[in-house]
């Protein structure tokens, strides 16, 4: 394995996946999610993935206005890489969940590859008091609720920011997912380099299992070649290993309090960046090398932080 070879590191700083109560940590004013992105840079990574929430009562937005409280922060405090969510919550239609991206027009926006259940009600069991009433009615709702990403959606997603130069972190929960991505890249509405990120442990998508891994990394390498470059997230207790794996494999990693509140059993990690450090810590033990901010714009072709829209 060479030691020229440079990893990404993508921090999730806040989502819409976790509620407030769930842990301190978890940044939701605009300051605090400026504070945490830019932390999570200065440990080492190269890409943050941002969502916006309420100030008030934590919940998930997709209001730009939200977003725009905090990314100028971000982008005069770093050189990081901004990449914002098109998934906000499985409870927003899809007009509403594009809005950030189409008008804010980021290096990176994610998107994800299909329509599926995505079971958050298992964490409930863990967590006693509730800070906001829509918290245990969001999270209980999940064992019917469906994130809803239809061919259709994807394309109109793909086409509205055609002209803005984003490139798309493309996330697949399932193998199927990829062949949808292999589609679009048919279809002319993405185009390589491919940013892969594959999600694993996400009740409803492909599990956590090493096989599991080894069967997305496989099935990239036939489908895309070399033209793509694949990450990794796992949610919850699988995050650090199939990170670990996937650096191994050749890949790049994510980490961050959005898919994962802890640092190690029994204790909640303190921040973003802490979780930053860990990873890095990993992967400079393996003989891996960190890449820049410059240097991942490089390996992804991203159009620059001076052009966006914020």
């Amino acid at each position: 394995m060479s030691s020229q070879r440079k990893v990404i590191i993508t921090c999730a700083v806040t989502g819409s996946i976790h509620t407030p109560t769930m842990s301190p940590h978890l940044p939701i004013t605009p300051e605090e999610i400026a504070a945490g992105a830019i932390g999570a840079a200065e440990a080492g990574a190269s890409v943050v993935h941002l969502h916006a929430r309420d100030p008030i009562d934590g919940r998930p937005s997709q209001d730009p206005a939200l977003f725009r409280k905090f990314l100028p922060q971000i982008k005069a405090a770093s050189d990081v890489i901004v990449n914002i969510t098109t998934g906000g919550a499985a409870t927003m239609p899809v007009e509403e969940r594009l809005q950030p991206a189409l008008t804010l027009k980021p290096e990176i926006a994610s998107l994800n590859m299909g329509s599926m259940n995505f079971g958050l009600y298992e964490m409930i069991p863990r967590y006693n008091n509730w800070q906001h009433d829509w918290e245990l009615p969001y999270l209980s709702g999940s064992d019917e609720r469906i994130f809803k990403n239809t061919f259709r959606d994807i394309a109109h997603i793909l086409e509205s920011c055609s002209g803005n130069d984003t490139r798309f972190e493309i996330e697949c929960y399932d193998i199927g997912h990829l062949y949808t991505a292999l589609h679009f890249l048919e279809r002319g509405l993405v185009k390589p380099p491919l940013f892969i990120q594959s999600v694993f442990g996400i009740r409803g998508g492909i599990g956590p299992h090493p096989e599991d891994v080894m069967h997305m990394k496989r099935t990239c390498d036939r489908l895309f070649g070399n033209d793509y470059q694949w990450s990794v997230l796992g949610a919850g207790r699988n995050q650090m290993y199939i990170a670990t794996q996937s650096a191994v494999l050749g890949g790049n990693v994510r980490v961050g309090l959005e898919d994962s509140l802890w640092i190690g059993k029994g204790q909640l990690a303190q921040s973003n960046a802490m979780q930053v450090a860990k990873i890095r810590r990993i992967l400079e033990e393996l003989g891996l090398e960190i890449a820049t901010p410059d240097e991942t714009r490089k390996i992804l072709q991203l159009k620059g932080k001076n052009n966006v829209n914020f």
